[in-house]
């Protein structure tokens, strides 16, 4: 006689409706809670303050009901699996986004209490305040002065000569550059190495003085003893400058940030010093994905 499965019932003993099939429930912590961030997203020294962030392609929603508040100095990485969101809500904190016609940003986000996607905000100087390195080094095909000097020039950073060369040495001192150009500033820039071209990437985002800069994967193009170079330059930027980093490597999120925010499927899932994600994160999901179960 064969044994039935206890978990299937037949249309003909149910004349009342079709089979519905029995779901898993899944486990309560894996579950994440829309717009619910464990541990520590908020904090009391805020460069940004984001609420309720919700972001658009069409009508997929790609971000869902994030809140965060990024420091004023401080190094913070953003990781998660591929398509999770760190990209789309990087790009939020200085309106990259407004280039995609289909992309559409909802919630509360502020610099300095100050909404950026206020329908009269000056968009060219946030983006000069709010400065960004991008993965593939993407130098003009300029000279590497006219790279560091071209921030300074469109925005009327320096009227003499004098104080343009300035600003170059200064930026490309700060960017670990400077004993390898000095002399040969007027080469072609896209003739530097790739490690050597993303660092003058850097360069040239903080001639304009800006106040943060964001870094979409800036390492991810380069081989280890750049990127080592690349996160000994991010070390000693965030003296001045609040850093917003996404990463796929988990290493490199230790090695440089001082918090670390952990994505899933559009949801901002754990937010927590460093060194306690790594070591005793507070999520289930963010324990799964750190210890390579997934992503």
């Amino acid at each position: 006689m064969n044994s039935i499965n206890p978990t299937i019932t037949s249309e003909a003993s149910q004349p009342d409706g079709p089979v519905v099939p029995v779901q898993e429930e899944k486990p309560a912590e894996t579950v994440i809670e829309e717009g619910k961030t464990v541990g520590k997203p908020y904090v009391e020294d805020a460069k940004f303050k984001l609420r309720d962030v919700d972001v658009f392609y069409g009508d997929t929603r790609a971000i869902k009901k994030i809140s965060l508040d990024i420091a004023r100095n401080e190094v913070i990485s953003f990781i998660g699996p591929s398509g999770c969101g760190k990209s789309t809500f990087l790009r939020c904190l200085n309106r990259m986004n407004d280039s995609i016609d289909i992309c559409s940003v909802r919630g509360s986000l502020q610099l300095d209490d100050h909404d950026i996607y206020d329908p009269k905000r000056d968009v060219v100087e946030l983006r000069a305040r709010v400065g960004m390195v991008f993965q593939k080094p993407n130098p003009f095909p300029k000279s590497i002065y006219d790279n560091v000097a071209y921030g300074p020039r469109i925005h009327g950073l320096a009227n003499r000569k004098s104080d343009l060369d300035e600003i170059v040495e200064n930026s490309l001192r700060k960017a670990g550059l400077w004993e390898e150009a000095k002399d040969r500033l007027d080469a072609t820039a896209t003739g530097m190495s790739g490690g050597q071209q993303q660092r003058l990437c850097i360069a040239r985002a903080i001639a304009v003085s800006p106040e943060v800069v964001l870094m979409d994967e800036p390492c991810s193009a380069l081989d280890p003893i750049a990127t080592a170079k690349v996160e000994e330059l991010i070390a000693e930027l965030s003296e001045s400058y609040t850093i917003v980093i996404v990463t796929h490597s988990m290493q490199q999120a230790a090695r440089v940030s001082h918090r670390t925010a952990y994505f899933h499927l559009g949801h901002l899932v754990e937010v927590n010093e460093t060194n306690k994600v790594f070591t005793s994160p507070e999520h289930k999901l963010t324990e799964s994905y750190i210890t390579g179960r997934f992503g």
